[in-house]
């Protein structure tokens, strides 16, 4: 009985030592896994790390077009000495594409494709007269200019994706990036518009949020109409009053901007494109200080 024991014992132990597989099989079989579970492999023996950390295994997690990429891009050659380096270089330091209007990166949990539309790849009512928005540099952005609103009663902000950039099968969040200068006005309790359709559809999403909440997060309803174009620039041109719960605020990024959610896209595989927008239109309210970075597209999926 003790010999059958001891064989018993035999096998189990051979069954569980994977550290004596050819190193290609144990490559296919973490490839098989994700960006995050290669890493926690990696940890289990040598022979896990030397195929977790291998180009064989990151050449299958990486995205299929991400070298695709480079040709489009703006300034130095990203240096890497492995595909895992290139792998986290693109998930903690976007590069800038396409002239330096977009940039690109990957989600850290997932490897899927992650964008920002800079403010100059996104559709600004007057964004071009100087009289209603100054573009400028400011040294926490990741795009050479940023949009700043001067003074505005009309505030209409629209982009354009083709989904078809995105990684498949994934639900995306689409949200604009931007702060406040100290001396901004008219965005307290201001309700803005936000849809996300197709170009050549109905809306999808349509929906209300607030960049500047305050007064306890409730939704107000504005009752007052513009005042003369000599009084742009003070807040007595609103009268507000409480009405529902608010839905839609803002939030602060780990880089110190805010952002509020547009809406959701899908690459489901279908053509065409889809137009984000932003708006304030129906009750017009001068406003100042608001300064935008662009809109930030990524997997909704928690990082």
């Amino acid at each position: 009985m003790d010999m059958a024991v001891g064989k018993k014992r035999k096998t189990t132990r051979e069954l569980v030592d994977f550290s004596e597989l050819p190193e290609g099989c144990i490559s296919d079989f973490i490839a098989l896994t994700g960006p995050r579970d290669a890493c926690q492999l990696s940890v289990v023996c040598t022979a896990f790390k030397s195929a977790a950390d291998s180009d064989s295994v990151w050449a299958r997690l990486l995205q299929a077009d991400v070298h695709s990429m480079f040709p489009r891009a703006s300034g130095a050659p990203l240096q890497f000495s492995s595909l895992k380096q290139l792998y986290f270089s693109l998930c903690h330091r976007p590069i800038l594409i396409d002239g330096g209007k977009l940039s690109f990166s990957l989600n850290r949990s997932s490897g899927k494709k992650c964008y920002m539309l800079s403010a100059r790849a996104l559709s600004i009512t007057w964004g071009d007269t100087p009289m209603y928005w100054t573009w400028k540099s400011l040294p926490d952005s990741r795009f050479l200019e940023v949009a700043q609103l001067l003074d505005v009663c009309w505030l209409e902000i629209r982009a354009r994706i083709d989904v078809r950039m995105l990684s498949p099968s994934t639900l995306y969040a689409a949200n604009m990036v931007f702060k406040f200068n100290p001396d901004s006005y008219g965005f307290k309790n201001l309700p803005i518009e936000v849809r996300v359709r197709p170009v050549d559809g109905e809306a999808i999403l349509e929906r209300t949020v607030y960049l500047n909440q305050q007064n306890g997060g409730r939704r107000h309803r504005i009752l007052g109409m513009q005042m003369p174009l000599g009084l742009r620039g003070h807040d007595h041109n609103l009268e507000l009053q409480e009405d529902v719960p608010r839905e839609g605020s803002q939030k602060e990024r780990e880089d110190g901007w805010l952002e509020i959610e547009l809406g959701e896209l899908c690459n489901d595989g279908r053509d065409g494109e889809m137009e984000l927008s932003a708006m304030q239109v129906k009750h017009p309210h001068w406003k100042s200080g608001l300064i935008i970075e662009g809109i930030d597209i990524r997997p909704k999926e928690s990082d």
